[in-house]
């Protein structure tokens, strides 16, 4: 190991994120992550954005359905306004270097920290002896993922800041016991915006998701407009009116994520929409927002639709998209592998 004082990454800035290929995509992959993701594009830096195929099977999936759930994910990046001419949108295992720089993590990382990693306790559960090796060596290959493309700033949920504080703590690690100070960045985690976790139609303390046995407790891509205000309409609440200030959200979960919703999808604050709902009840609240999901997310219902009817379409962009991906990753993990004393041949 070798005692130089961290030097700083001088190089260019990149944006990365990656969805899992695994179950329908939802209002809160919409909002907590796709919306962003397109508003990021044009934000000064090139854009990477993976469906993680590779992160997928850490679970068992079904093979024809990766691949469809894959052509969804992509299918989505698109519907919601990102551009294979602005951003590389790509399938985690269309590049190989993910594998091979999530090997030389594992060598990197100590099992100390992954013992520390709170996603594999909850998805493991009570049996995780009875877990893939991959689910908990999940943080190193989502490490790589970033560290590849030397990414500076990473989008990601409030449920994967720790995972994120891990690939920097890689990085820190590799620069110091290589020598090479400076080489990998400190990647930024980007956590903004009033709905980054949304919850639960259901259970105003459950994060809405995929897995979730009720189709009730999330708005899918694919709804029509009836179901979407079915669906908010049967969301549950509270029998209080809306407060006049956030702080009078605090202990109304239910309350605090339709609003958050809300304000997400209006692209205001949650101050702004109890400014304008303050002392109305949810008979009054539910369709405003109902009219609002419908009408923010009609042309990205529509488009996913179209495209999942044309996976020729699909599978143009993802193949764009490796072409970029690739040429970022190959050179780099070509001169980590030098690196790391490896064979060059």
């Amino acid at each position: 190991m070798t005692d130089q004082t961290p030097a700083q990454y001088t190089g260019p800035r990149r944006i990365l994120s990656g969805i899992q290929a695994s179950g329908a995509l939802h209002l809160g992959n919409y909002l907590g992550a796709l919306k962003r993701f397109t508003e990021l594009q044009d934000a000064g830096a090139p854009c990477y954005l993976f469906v993680a195929d590779m992160h997928a099977i850490t679970v068992w999936q079904e093979p024809e359905k990766l691949t469809a759930q894959t052509r969804e994910i992509a299918a989505a990046y698109l519907a919601s306004g990102l551009d294979p001419a602005k951003s590389a949108i790509f399938p985690q295992s269309a590049v190989p270097a993910h594998a091979e720089l999530a090997w030389i993590f594992n060598c990197v990382a100590r099992l100390g920290w992954m013992d520390r990693m709170t996603q594999f306790k909850e998805k493991s559960g009570k049996h995780k002896e009875r877990a893939s090796v991959g689910l908990y060596t999940y943080p190193a290959l989502m490490a790589a993922d970033i560290l590849l493309y030397k990414a500076t700033e990473v989008p990601v949920g409030e449920d994967q800041k720790q995972h994120l504080e891990l690939a920097r703590d890689i990085a820190a690690k590799f620069n110091n016991d290589y020598g090479v100070p400076g080489y990998f960045p400190q990647p930024e985690p980007l956590i903004q915006g009033p709905a980054t976790r949304v919850m639960s139609l259901r259970d105003g303390a459950a994060k809405m998701s995929k897995s979730d046995p009720s189709d009730l407790s999330r708005i899918n891509l694919t709804d029509d407009a009836d179901a979407i205000a079915n669906k908010i309409k049967k969301a549950k609440t509270d029998p209080e009116p809306l407060p006049e200030t956030v702080e009078g959200l605090e202990g109304r979960a239910e309350a605090k994520n339709l609003v958050a919703i809300y304000a997400a999808l209006a692209d205001t604050t949650r101050e702004a929409v109890l400014v304008e709902f303050a002392g109305q009840g949810f008979g009054a609240f539910k369709p405003k927002l109902a009219e609002l999901a419908v009408s923010s997310m009609a042309h990205v219902t529509a488009e996913m639709r179209r495209l999942l009817a044309d996976p020729a379409e699909i599978d143009r962009a993802l193949a764009i998209g490796t072409e970029k991906a690739r040429e970022i990753a190959e050179p780099n993990i070509a001169d980590i592998k030098k690196i790391v004393g490896f064979w060059q041949g």
